[in-house]
């Protein structure tokens, strides 16, 4: 089970690229980094995690500067958003970014993707909350063309895309992992055994009955078990916890660091690194 890393990058945090030094000098397999394009100051949608809002949701990079960042210094991590907003995402721009990061990184980029959270986030990018699944399928599907394929087309209800031509193509094809986070249910399972490689839960409780039925979605939908990557995400690690995953069958593990100066950032680096394969 591979370990990576996920923090909310900032203006005032670690920089990503001396992260992504410090992590794969450490035997850490990836750097994961979350997005928020603004958050609106009525906030009238709570935080998932309890009020206050943390400053660092304010204040987060661009993902795909911050990961090509990482990147360039090195050259055994994997890099991917954890995770990218693609309700909030024109998906033609999207996937030539991705596309191009994954040709920079030599093929080390996943596409870790979820729904938001933030109403007023979405609205003001034009999606309202009840049709962000629908765009998000969508938007994901017509990148999926764009990538694959020598001349793309897709027709839907919120994405059309005329017969075009765009390159460069990501290195990993047809395309890099694709991986929907979510809480566990009938819709998420299906979305991702539709147009996923894999789910990012984040938390562990329930997991047990959660990956049991995933897996048959999965495999009534004619996907290869083998496949499937489960890769729990902004994990505070104990032993038996990764223990548990592991027995699970996760494929992967993120845990999560503090959006911090380089020293704090640092120390938990290195206490994490402990539960690493030695």
């Amino acid at each position: 089970m591979d370990l990576g890393v996920t923090m909310f990058c900032t203006d005032r945090s670690m920089r990503p690229d001396d992260l992504a030094v410090a992590a794969e000098e450490r035997g850490f397999g990836s750097l994961w980094v979350p997005e928020h394009t603004h958050i609106p100051t009525s906030r009238r949608t709570p935080a998932p995690a309890g009020e206050p809002l943390a400053e660092q949701y304010l204040r987060t990079l661009d993902p795909f500067v911050a990961l090509t960042a990482a990147a360039a210094v090195t050259t055994q991590l994997r890099v991917g958003t954890g995770i990218a907003l693609v309700a909030q995402r024109e998906p033609i721009v999207t996937a030539k970014a991705v596309a191009t990061l994954d040709l920079l990184s030599r093929g080390r980029f996943s596409f870790g993707i979820g729904f938001g959270w933030n109403v007023e986030e979405l609205a003001d990018h034009g999606v309202p909350k009840a049709e962000r699944r629908a765009v998000v399928r969508e938007r994901v599907l017509a990148m999926q063309r764009l990538w694959a394929d020598d001349e793309a087309a897709f027709e839907g209800e919120h994405v059309r895309l005329s017969p075009s031509w765009a390159w460069p193509k990501p290195v990993q094809r047809p395309w890099p992992p694709v991986l929907l986070g979510g809480a566990a249910g009938p819709t998420l399972f299906a979305q991702i055994a539709e147009y996923a490689d894999g789910w990012m839960p984040v938390g562990g409780s329930g997991l047990a009955g959660s990956l049991t039925e995933l897996r048959r979605v999965w495999a009534e939908a004619g996907r290869d078990p083998a496949a499937l990557q489960v890769v729990p995400f902004g994990t505070l690690p104990d032993e038996g916890k990764l223990a548990h995953y592991r027995e699970l069958g996760c494929t992967g593990c993120i845990l999560q660091l503090p959006s911090a100066a380089a020293d704090e950032v640092y120390a938990a680096l290195d206490e994490f690194a402990r539960f690493l394969p030695q």
